[in-house]
């Protein structure tokens, strides 16, 4: 196959193309067949009443992995989105922390938490549905709105954030140079 380029499009998304012929069309057929599933997913979520209208599929070698929806209602849990969910259950199905083989379909585009968690697994390619514009008009939580535009501060008005100092932030601190030596796959 000849050698991918990177293309960037007017609204700052970022995709590959190559000169291939075929190889674009067969990649969009790919993607809409699994971005499809992971919209199935976030109505199925729905429906059962687990959570929000948001899906995500984890795919390795065209093959899927783990479908999963937003489970935060059900587990009374408001990390357990789509993405999160379905990254949890793909390491443990795969029974490996680094997911560097695998590509994530979502229904829309990840929150920061989400987008987190993605990054963290070192999966290799994200494809979402919607823009997270779709999920911020029907009253998604406005700090992904504010993530959205570059601001990348949360705050909340009711909550402090501060770094703790003296014996407290000395003793956190020493607990990554202590256990340093178990995590040099980091």
């Amino acid at each position: 196959m000849e050698e991918a380029k990177v293309v960037e499009a007017k609204d700052g998304t970022i995709s590959v193309a190559t000169a291939f012929s075929g190889y674009q069309e067969a990649i969009q057929d790919k993607d809409h067949e699994f971005v499809t599933k992971a919209v199935e997913e976030a109505y199925k979520g729905v429906d059962n009443g687990d959570g929000g209208p948001f899906g995500a599929v984890v795919v390795r070698n065209n093959e899927v992995v783990v479908s999963c929806h937003n489970m935060v209602l059900k587990h009374t849990d408001p990390t357990a989105h789509a993405e999160v969910t379905a990254i949890r259950e793909a390491c443990k199905k795969l029974n490996q922390i680094e997911l560097s083989d695998c590509e994530i379909y979502t229904s829309c585009e990840p929150c920061p938490m989400c987008f987190g968690a993605i990054h963290l697994s070192r999966i290799k390619r994200l494809v979402y549905g919607a823009k997270a514009e779709a999920a911020i008009a029907i009253g998604f939580d406005d700090f992904i709105a504010d993530a959205l535009r570059g601001t990348g501060f949360y705050q909340k008005a009711s909550m402090e954030i501060k770094m703790a100092d003296g014996n407290g932030a000395i003793a956190a601190e020493q607990v990554f140079e202590k256990t340093k030596a178990k995590f040099q796959m980091y």
